[in-house]
């Protein structure tokens, strides 16, 4: 994929911006620590905090499976890492968990806030012109539900589209909401939104590495939450059915997104690692990141590249998101794996991302 996006108008200029923001697609350059010693220390666990499990300590494969077709050179070379046990949400964070935040808080998200034009023009390439101020108004990207016919797959700007008063209490618009849906995962949510809550929570981010490791469940070196097989794609994950991006069949049970728990958990009972939102990880995006790894030297949980780098956004510091969404289909992207990942600007956000959260014995402790 790359991110040249479409139209001249002022209006699609901004989504190009916002797309450029969201939907990136590529990864990274680092200085992990190499694992030295098949020794590692052994974490005492606490007791699980309501609404997380706890994931054991795990050598396995990171990285695109040798017969993952869909594997994209961002995912290569596969290599072995070491990753400590932790607590990890069961599902994505919640709109009711988010409200909680909120309440408490008085937090207002990035797709709330008026659009500062002097700091957005920061990440934009040189000279770019400013949009009309009706145009720079607070909102989120949502996808288009009424596309009927795509001349270029490379197009995104004909499925998705910014809606100024879309926001995390407003998903698909300021005439939405989320009444009777506390049990859906939030979304439009940026990093730094996401980083706030987890402060307020006592929570951070998984990395990469951990985001991984929990996928795999039970498992070490698969190709999806459950297993091999693809056919069991419907059962275990809320994806695409049909042609993407015009016809959507709800096989799965569902046409867009879902509640969480909608689907069978994964070998340790985690639910929603693929499909439905994708989830924001701590790791820089950077498409130099694996190519740059030695494969033949294990990791000790690795922390992602030193600094983000994607020469198809180069102005935006983007961080690494997993498991795919609602829009994912073979088609297209195959987000649906455990080694898939795309990346997104710390300041976008969507209808189809949000994130859930880890957490330590030592953090637990030290509250």
């Amino acid at each position: 994929m790359n991110n040249n996006m479409y139209h001249s108008t002022i209006k699609t200029k901004l989504v190009h911006l916002s797309l450029l923001l969201v939907i990136s697609s590529t990864i990274l350059n680092c200085k992990d620590k190499e694992v030295t010693s098949s020794k590692t220390e052994t974490i005492s666990k606490t007791e699980a905090p309501e609404g997380m499990i706890w994931v054991e300590q795990k050598t396995f494969l990171q990285g695109a499976k040798a017969s993952d077709n869909y594997a994209m050179p961002r995912e290569k070379p596969a290599h072995m890492v070491t990753v400590d046990g932790f607590y990890m949400d069961l599902t994505e964070v919640t709109n009711k968990q988010f409200k909680k935040f909120v309440d408490a808080t008085k937090y207002v998200t990035i797709a709330e806030r008026q659009i500062d034009w002097e700091e957005m023009k920061k990440a934009l390439p040189p000279n770019t012109p400013k949009p009309h101020d009706s145009i720079l108004q607070p909102g989120s990207l949502i996808f288009n539900k009424s596309v009927n016919a795509v001349v270029n797959m490379e197009n995104y700007g004909q499925w998705w589209t910014w809606r100024t008063g879309a926001d995390w209490k407003h998903p698909e618009g300021p005439e939405s909401s989320i009444e009777g849906k506390d049990n859906y995962p939030v979304v439009h949510v940026a990093y730094p939104d996401v980083m706030a809550y987890c402060e307020w929570a006592n929570r951070r981010l998984p990395t990469e590495a951990e985001w991984e490791s929990a996928a795999q469940g039970s498992n070490t070196d698969a190709i999806f939450t459950w297993g091999n097989d693809p056919t069991r794609l419907d059962a275990n994950a809320n994806t695409w059915q049909g042609v993407f991006p015009t016809t959507n069949d709800p096989k799965d049970g569902f046409e867009f997104i879902s509640p969480v728990k909608s689907y069978t958990p994964n070998s340790i009972g985690l639910y929603d690692m693929a499909g439905n939102v994708w989830e924001i990880t701590s790791d820089f995006f950077n498409v130099k990141y694996y190519s740059e790894i030695d494969p033949s030297k294990p990791l000790l949980n690795p922390k992602g590249a030193n600094q983000h780098y994607n020469p198809n956004n180069p102005y935006e510091v983007e961080h690494v998101m997993k498991g795919g969404s609602f829009l994912c289909h073979a088609s297209y992207c195959a987000s649906f794996r455990i080694s898939a990942k795309m990346g997104v600007s710390t300041d976008s956000g969507s209808d189809h991302m949000g994130f859930r959260t880890v957490a330590t014995p030592d953090m637990l402790s030290s509250k």
